[in-house]
């Protein structure tokens, strides 16, 4: 055997580990995201570790009956924009604020009728407090918690929390998308 067919040999094996490697890292989640959380007014549940694994995440807090409820239309638009770039986005309706409905199916029709709401939604979860739900108690830790509905947390590929936006941050505003293309 050549030099020349000796490394050529060479390089297609590193060339097919890294691909390999490459690989793995996009299928990886981080272990905070290593949850199943039911899906908002469904028996479907979502496996947050499968649906963002090796993608950018925009996590929201909501309520169907807060001032900001209208976020919703302009979180989907940024969900439309986005989504073929891989952003996923993921609402927690939570009642910390004494603004979310009690019946799943009320929120599911504010969500999903009201706002045509596409992106994924869960069940009502607690984001706050001394028990918040796993993936709050981390960006809790990270980002600090939701002083309000509609906080939004934008975290990157690898799932690091990269940036906490307030309520008054509007999904579709330059500055959120703007963040949003930084992830990308």
């Amino acid at each position: 055997m050549t030099c020349k067919r000796v490394a050529f040999i060479i390089a297609i094996f590193i060339a097919i580990t890294n691909s390999a490697f490459a690989e793995t890292d996009k299928t990886a989640c981080a272990s905070w995201l290593n949850h199943k959380v039911t899906q908002l007014h469904s028996p479907n549940t979502i496996d947050l570790c499968e649906v963002s694994a090796g993608k950018p995440l925009l996590i929201v807090n909501t309520a169907s009956h807060c001032g900001y409820t209208g976020q919703f239309r302009t979180l989907e638009q940024l969900h439309q924009k986005y989504k073929d770039q891989d952003l996923v986005v993921i609402g927690f309706p939570s009642n910390d604020f004494n603004q979310e409905a009690d019946d799943s199916a009320e929120t599911a029709a504010v969500c999903y009728e009201n706002y045509g709401v596409s992106f994924l939604m869960t069940e009502k979860q607690v984001v706050k407090g001394e028990n918040p739900h796993p993936v709050f108690q981390h960006l809790g830790q990270e980002q600090g918690q939701p002083n309000w509905n509609f906080n939004k947390y934008i975290v990157n590929r690898q799932g690091e929390v990269v940036k906490k936006l307030g309520s008054k941050a509007e999904p579709m505003s330059k500055l959120m998308q703007q963040e949003i293309e930084s992830v990308l």
